[in-house]
């Protein structure tokens, strides 16, 4: 009975040994596999659990790199979690701007949270630009000129009243909205707006004149119109940095209209020509018809004294006073040098 009893105790002892022999081969794994991690987290004053860690680990998430970042966010007053950033990894986003874009925030007194820093970050991911970029925009405003050099143009041109073209260059001062980043307009849509309202603001002056006398009218003017409405920016200033004068239309023009409306009546007077001639031509074919009408009545006038003769309505002595007096007339006109007697 002893014996047995012995035997028993001794298994038992196997198997607390077994079970101990497990868990310290377990702790032993995890400090080797966490253990500075873990001990650099709670030196830094942002511990970590052993269980967030092997999470980590078994969601495929690089354990040292969260948790530095963690450090760092904290040790600046960030309370963000092991989870916060896990979650934002996962979904494709750079963790270490993030913290840095927060931490920029926080020392520029910006308001910039966690969830809108993330979502800035999403939605700048490969357009060549980041959160971090947007926060120092944000903080230290960037200039853009206008037009953009890189669009091949260098001046807006727009025409006065007075129909002169001048040629201006304006430098626009902006910083970011970051609370409008996400789904505002870009730069390019501040670049047209600009543009736009330098166009309309020197088509209203009545002459070139008054934008050269004061050139800051014109930015007085654009900026008035609220043009980094629903855009990723606010602009601080619109300066021009260049004015200067270009051809004059309206004298191309009015020169242009002079030349189209003289082609315009020489046109019409060709045409008048043309009838002139068609009419002058007509009256010819009609003079034409008229003396074959004559001649066709004087080839009448033997028939008829023919038939005068046949029925002695004409005697001789009548037809011969006739033929002198047609040779008196034709003499006369012989002298007279009429145009007939040519």
């Amino acid at each position: 009975m002893h014996s047995l009893l012995a035997a028993q105790l001794d298994i038992g002892s196997v198997v607390i040994v077994a079970i101990l022999g497990v868990a310290g081969l377990s702790f032993l794994f995890l400090m080797a596999s966490f253990g500075s991690i873990w001990l650099r987290a709670m030196a830094s004053g942002a511990p970590v659990g052993l269980v967030e860690l092997i999470a980590l680990r078994l969601r495929g998430i690089p354990v040292g790199f969260i948790v530095d970042n963690r450090i760092t966010a904290v040790k600046s007053g960030l309370p963000l979690t092991i989870d916060d950033l896990s979650t934002h990894f996962l979904a494709g986003g750079h963790v270490h701007m993030i913290v840095q874009a927060l931490i920029a925030a926080q020392r520029a007194g910006i308001h910039l949270d966690f969830n809108r820093a993330c979502a800035i970050d999403l939605a700048t991911k490969g357009t060549g630009k980041n959160v971090v970029d947007a926060v120092k925009t944000s903080v230290n405003p960037r200039v853009i000129d206008c037009p953009n050099p890189a669009s091949g143009k260098v001046t807006i041109d727009a025409v006065a009243k007075d129909g002169i073209v001048i040629k201006a260059r304006a430098r626009v001062t902006v910083r970011t909205n970051l609370d409008r980043f996400v789904g505002g307009a870009t730069e390019e849509t501040i670049i047209a707006r600009v543009g736009e309202g330098i166009v309309s603001t020197i088509g209203s002056v009545e002459t070139y004149k008054q934008v050269l006398e004061n050139p800051d009218r014109i930015s007085k003017t654009v900026l008035q119109k609220g043009l980094d409405a629903n855009t990723a920016f606010e602009i601080l200033s619109i300066d021009i940095a260049d004015v200067d004068i270009g051809e004059n239309v309206g004298a191309k023009l009015q020169a242009e209209q002079a030349e189209a409306n003289k082609l315009k009546a020489q046109a019409e007077a060709e045409v008048r020509r043309a009838n002139a001639v068609a009419l002058e031509q007509e009256m010819i074919a009609k003079v034409a018809d008229m003396r074959a009408r004559v001649v066709e009545a004087e080839a009448q006038v033997p028939l008829a004294l023919s038939e005068a003769f046949r029925t002695g309505n004409l005697g001789v002595m009548d037809y011969y006073r006739m033929k002198n007096l047609q040779a008196d007339t034709s003499m006369r006109e012989n002298i007279a040098g009429t145009p007939d007697a040519k």
